[in-house]
């Protein structure tokens, strides 16, 4: 696999997964979208096809990683080589980039919309000059579409919960070959992949919104940050560690445990 191979993969498939795993949440939120209030499940199962989508499209060419979590698992477990692993990540995070700026292109009309209607302004509380100064900035009012965000704000929580989501979703991944006498299981394998992913936002999501990547949370929200968005509010980057640092844990922990117990 050549490094063209893991830039061009990782770059389209991680921009596909970000395209319509963000566009899913941008349907369900925001005013003027057909799929307004469509609730959680069909957020967790859109998040599923788009981890499908993105690595049924780039599993030919790079291995379809799409996720740092997946590649330091990989590395550990001894499928991906160390000197290959500052590639994915960088590719991944353009790709992450690049899918969360499509997914503005795509709404742009009902952000717009959204961001300038009285009621969800009101509805938003304030960022700066709150009474208690230990409170956390709250998100701005489409900071979900973006990035994820506890519902309780606890930073030892919150980074468990990721870890130990994660750890399923890269252990599910790492022990498809097992399955199929050690040959792995192509295409299939993204196919059930999308299928664990829609598992874990339904029994594991609830708390932190399950990152389980860490550019799926740091791409958009840098696009968050810098989209000449009306009205956006906080990109609230005091949380934005936890869905970094839980993921490569989780990801180390499976690999390790791996090697460990089904080697």
């Amino acid at each position: 696999m050549s490094s063209s191979d893991i830039f061009i993969g990782e770059t389209i498939g991680t921009a596909v997964l970000i395209l319509l795993g963000g566009g899913v949440c941008a349907a369900v939120t925001l005013k003027r979208s057909k799929a307004k209030d469509a609730g959680w499940l069909a957020i967790t199962f859109g998040w599923g096809f788009a981890v499908l989508t993105g690595a049924y499209l780039a599993g030919g060419v790079s291995g379809a990683h799409l996720n740092p979590a997946v590649t330091l698992g990989l590395a550990i477990e001894g499928g991906t080589k160390w000197s290959d692993v500052p590639l994915y990540l960088g590719s991944q995070l353009l790709g992450a980039m690049i899918g969360a700026f499509l997914v503005w292109v795509t709404y742009m009309g009902q952000f717009k919309a959204h961001l300038t209607d009285p009621e969800i302004l009101a509805a938003q509380p304030m960022d700066e000059g709150m009474v208690d100064q230990k409170a956390a900035p709250s998100a701005g009012p489409v900071l979900g579409i973006f990035s994820t965000g506890p519902e309780i704000r606890n930073y030892v929580q919150n980074v468990l919960t990721e870890i130990i989501a994660t750890v399923v979703l890269v252990l599910a991944i790492l022990t498809q070959g097992l399955n199929d006498g050690g040959n792995g299981l192509g295409v299939l394998g993204a196919l059930i992949t999308a299928l664990v992913v829609v598992g874990i936002g339904l029994s594991l999501g609830g708390p932190t919104g399950y990152a389980i990547n860490p550019v799926r949370d740091l791409g958009p929200r840098i696009i968050h940050s810098v989209l000449p968005l009306p009205n956006k509010g906080s990109s609230d980057w005091s949380y934005a560690w936890v869905p970094i640092v839980g993921p490569l844990i989780g990801g180390a922990i499976a690999g390790g445990l791996y090697n460990v117990a089904f080697k």
